[in-house]
């Protein structure tokens, strides 16, 4: 821990080189997350409507319970994750108290309106369907931030002596 705080790990090659390409796949599942995202549904409410209650017309049928708690409980895990490494990540940047909390609450709560809303929209009410893109646009926009601040804190220049070990 003190490796962390101090930022001794940024001296470190290999830490460094793996925080690298952490970083470099977690920026693929965000580009990965908006691609999916948009060959389903846009910004617009009636295309998320559209995705998760059907349409008699493009003889498309309502999301079932069962398909939308598996993708839900594979979201769960995998945001829990991801989330947890950037944010316990972003503690030790070097930005004012708020500005972290802020970025840490306001990206966690962006994947749980994501999922949330479509749970609203299918089982409660269409008009839920802006908190499913207000989700997603939040989350997006956390993740988009945690990464570019990590990956730039990351390429400063090391104060602490490099070590091979």
């Amino acid at each position: 821990m003190k490796y962390m705080v101090t930022g001794g790990y940024r001296g470190s090659p290999l830490v460094r080189l793996t925080l690298s390409c952490t970083l470099f796949f977690l920026a693929l599942l965000w580009l990965s997350n908006a691609l999916l995202y948009f060959q389903h549904m846009g910004l617009q409410a009636s295309s998320v409507v559209h995705f998760y209650l059907g349409s008699d017309e493009d003889f498309a049928a309502p999301r079932s319970y069962g398909a939308m708690l598996e993708v839900a409980h594979a979201h769960f895990a995998m945001m829990a994750l991801v989330l947890l490494l950037l944010t316990h990540l972003v503690i030790f940047v070097p930005w004012p108290f708020r500005a972290r909390v802020a970025l840490i609450v306001g990206t966690f709560s962006g994947a749980l309106l994501e999922e949330a809303g479509g749970w609203l929209v299918r089982f409660v009410s269409p008009s839920f369907a802006f908190v499913k893109i207000g989700g997603f646009l939040l989350l997006q926009a956390g993740l988009a931030v945690l990464l570019v601040v990590l990956s730039l804190h990351l390429a400063r220049r090391p104060s602490v002596t490099a070590s091979e070990d």
